[in-house]
Parts: C-alpha cells; sequence; structure tokens
C-alpha cells in the first residue's frame, strides 16, 4: 500500500472530488425523495379522509405502508447496486446509512413509542426528517435540498403551535416541500448533465 503525504492542494482536491463525486451519485436518487415524499402524501392524506369520515380506528392502517416503502426501497437500492457496480464514496455511504438510521428510528417511534410522543409525535417526526435532507443538501452541496430541508425544519418546528389534528396537514406540506420537489429538482439535474 503506498502511503504518501498529501499536500493541502491534493487534500482539498482529493476532499473536492469527493463532493462531487458524491453530487453525481446522489443525482440518480432524486426518485427516491419523490416515492417518500408521494408515500407520505398518500399516508397522510389517507389518515385525513378516515379521520373525516369518522373511521378513527383505521387511521392507524395506512401508516403500514412505510414499512413496505423501507423494503421497496432496500431492494431497489440493492438491484441498483449490483446493476450499476459502482464503488460508494464515504460521503454517500454516511448519508446512506443517516438515512436508514433516521427512517427505522421514526419507524419504531410511531409504532411503538407513539403514545409516550403523544402531540409532539408530528412535529418531531418532521425535524428529524428536515436534519436527514439538511445533511444531505449540505454535504453534497445541492441547495434545493439543503433549502427544502430547512423549510421542512420550519414546518416542523411550526407545528407546535398548532392543534395535533392538523399535523397531518404539515407533513403532507413538508413531504411537498421537502421531499417531492428537491427530489424533481435532482432528477432534473441529473437530466440536463445526461443531455
Amino acid at each position: 500500500m503506498n502511503s504518501s503525504t498529501l499536500t493541502p492542494e491534493e487534500s482539498l482536491l482529493l476532499i473536492t472530488k469527493t463532493i462531487e463525486e458524491t453530487k453525481e451519485r446522489f443525482k440518480e436518487y432524486g426518485s427516491v425523495f419523490i416515492f417518500w415524499g408521494s408515500l407520505m402524501l398518500i399516508v397522510f392524506g389517507s389518515q385525513l379522509v378516515l379521520s373525516l369520515l369518522e373511521l378513527y380506528k383505521f387511521t392507524i392502517v395506512p401508516v403500514y405502508l412505510f414499512p413496505i416503502g423501507a423494503i421497496i426501497t432496500a431492494i431497489w437500492a440493492w438491484k441498483d447496486y449490483k446493476k450499476t457496480n459502482k464503488p460508494k464514496t464515504i460521503i454517500g455511504n454516511i448519508l446512506q446509512n443517516i438515512g436508514w438510521v433516521i427512517g427505522m428510528n421514526l419507524m419504531i417511534m410511531g409504532f411503538l413509542f407513539s403514545s409516550q410522543l403523544g402531540d409532539a409525535m408530528g412535529p418531531v417526526f418532521i425535524i428529524l426528517l428536515a436534519l436527514m435532507i439538511i445533511v444531505s443538501g449540505l454535504s453534497i452541496k445541492f441547495r434545493p435540498l439543503t433549502i427544502g430541508g430547512a423549510l421542512l425544519n420550519l414546518i416542523g418546528l411550526g407545528s407546535f403551535f398548532i392543534d395535533s389534528d392538523y399535523h397531518g396537514f404539515s407533513m403532507m406540506l413538508g413531504a411537498v416541500v421537502g421531499m417531492i420537489i428537491p427530489g424533481i429538482l435532482l432528477n432534473i439535474a441529473r437530466r440536463k448533465e445526461n443531455v
């Protein structure tokens, strides 16, 4: 193994190259953001409709789409990795792991600790999701993702000031602002480079 000391300029160049490689690969995952944002819209929209129909005992049913979504995402990521066989960058690996850890914790908290979280559940979920999106946007230097995450964070903080009956609206708005729009912009950025 060649162990040479890099100059400060070479180190900075290596870091910049790693960020750019991660950004290019991350653009391929715009569809994942769109998928999860759409899934959030479906789940929370369905819960709203069920509540308006006074079918309160069935409002938990749409939430089971989240674990199904996680399985679909895992299968898609595995197949994509096998098909492209691209080496992962350290930043990409960290972002992927942060996403899975936050996602799994959100599901565990939602299914097992919702009564303990009470009225804070919606805002806490939104803020944790926002943190993941902000870190992703800052790491790959993709401003729409960073802005979407920051807006999502503000929606989460603002949700503490509204009645918990309206947290579903906050989640749906957050899905559009923090996931769907940045996902579309990631796809547009990828297409512009492939033209």
